[in-house]
């Protein structure tokens, strides 16, 4: 297997950097490093952050909660150098299947970016539904739907213009977000310390939540265990800068930078963040219904806390809408452009977007969208769980992509000192990346609340690779490989 012959995706990707007239065809190369770094950020910091963490406290504990987001910050840094090498080595759009492709073989790289194009496009029928019910707080005579609606436009108008556009509004979407998190790390930290002028009553101390009456585990450290799947939704959308490289300038120098400033602000607002929660929010009163966050504002005492926080949570959901259209879109682009998916997806504006990926990927999330209205409870948490393991399967794609093409550049005589970037700890990074993922896997066999995910997803995966041989068969799949 070598790997010295470009994809025509590489080509594409090699072609649309040469260009720089707006008229030309190709996918712009228009967005810097901290397009790149909120984008990822602004696909990370979401309902898993804002919503679901109670429920991470609530199954692991307040302590166990801060082990199980930490050992979730340590996974997306593993991941992240080595989708770091993967990226700069491949800069092309909507990547994860070409790594996989190029490497493991191409079935992995087709049913890799279906299952990712799958998790995006039916959540944003969730994002779009969880939206419009939190607009019924100030427009309670609005049906929900109408609002879905508006998103929808709002954010296929901001993805259709130019991935400029859609990196310039993802900046501003995640920098709402960022605001928030910072916010209640320091206020929430001074009122931990002692600081706390306006609120109502004692205030817990720093610590004081941690040791709660059934002890520091309250469900053992099977509950943090169980809770892994769910911390690493949490941190699903730091990929997002893998999808994004092909439109990025000069990928050899900003998507390392970007890579490195994403996982150290991860890692100080993610850990940071649910640490304050733990320690400010009692055990034995942490609700799952409620988003925590609305909960440490209104202790805090501070006016309007559950307004301004329904609008950062507004903001939280659309931005991952955003970041899922965009990725939806190149994903469908890449599989096109490798001939496994029709050709028509290749088609490109002007302005160097993909319209009819991006149309069909829409039409996806509203499909979702009717599902999630006819049965709300059951379907919102299938998509939950099932994005989960898409995450998941997604990351253990890029490790064992990562690996295989390590050895085979160091095999086939390549110099390591002229990679661009290279992971650290090799082989260590990615062999315990991929250990962690399989573990988090395990561990959802032991929950119900999240066990559809593996009922789901495993036959999912079996359905692409199945059809990928029938469709093209083995012979030419395997010819493919050793042409690559």
């Amino acid at each position: 297997m070598g790997l010295s012959s470009p994809t025509k995706a590489e080509a594409s990707a090699t072609e649309a950097q040469s260009q720089t007239g707006a008229s030309q065809p190709g996918l712009r190369r228009s967005m810097e490093a901290r397009h790149l770094v909120m984008i990822a950020m602004g696909g990370v910091i979401g309902s898993g952050l804002f919503v679901s963490s109670g429920y991470t406290i609530a199954t692991a504990g307040p302590l166990g909660a801060v082990i199980a987001f930490l050992i979730g910050a340590v996974v997306v840094y593993l991941v992240m150098a080595c989708l770091g090498e993967l990226a700069v080595a491949f800069p092309v759009s909507g990547a994860f299947h070409i790594y996989a492709a190029r490497t493991i073989g191409p079935a992995t790289g087709f049913a890799t970016a279906w299952l990712y194009w799958l998790c995006w496009a039916v959540a944003l029928g969730s994002e779009f539904t969880a939206a419009g019910l939190l607009m019924q707080r100030w427009f309670p005579g609005v049906d929900v739907w109408i609002w879905c609606f508006v998103f929808a436009t709002v954010l296929f108008t901001l993805n259709a213009i130019s991935s400029r556009v859609f990196g310039e509004s993802e900046f501003w979407f995640a920098l709402i977000k960022v605001a928030a998190v910072v916010g209640l790390i320091i206020l929430g930290g001074a009122a931990l310390a002692g600081f706390h002028p306006l609120a109502a009553g004692d205030y817990p101390s720093f610590g004081e939540n941690f040791a709660t009456s059934d002890g520091l585990f309250p469900n053992g450290f099977t509950g943090v265990f169980v809770t892994c799947l769910a911390v690493f939704y949490a941190f699903s959308g730091s990929e997002l800068i893998g999808v994004a490289a092909g439109e990025t300038a000069n990928p050899g120098a900003n998507i390392p930078k970007a890579m490195r400033t994403t996982v150290i602000r991860l890692l100080i607002f993610f850990v940071g963040a649910i640490t304050v929660i733990a320690a400010t929010i009692p055990y034995e009163k942490v609700s799952v219904d409620e988003s925590p966050f609305v909960t440490v504002f209104s202790m805090l005492g501070i006016p309007y806390a559950a307004d301004i926080m329904n609008f950062v949570i507004i903001t939280a959901l659309l931005s991952a809408g955003n970041c899922g259209l965009f990725s939806c879109a190149r994903m469908l682009f890449s599989l096109a452009d490798e001939g496994h998916a029709p050709k028509a997806f290749r088609k490109l504006t002007k302005r160097g977007i993909p319209m009819v990926a991006l149309c069909v990927s829409m039409l996806g999330g509203l499909a979702s969208l009717i599902s999630s209205v006819v049965a709300p409870a059951t379907v919102y948490l299938v998509l939950v769980s099932v994005a989960g393991f898409a995450t998941v399967g997604v990351w253990m794609s890029i490790v064992a992509s990562h690996f295989i093409y390590r050895r085979t550049f160091v095999k086939n005589g390549g110099d390591l000192s002229t990679l661009a970037y290279k992971a650290p700890l090799f082989p260590l990074v990615p062999i315990l990346a991929f250990a962690l993922c399989v573990v988090s896997l395990i561990g959802i066999a032991f929950d119900p609340n999240q066990v559809a995910a593996l009922l789901f997803g495993v036959p999912f995966v079996g359905a692409c690779y199945a059809f990928f041989y029938f469709k093209y068969g083995r012979r030419r799949s395997l010819k493919k490989v050793v042409d690559a």
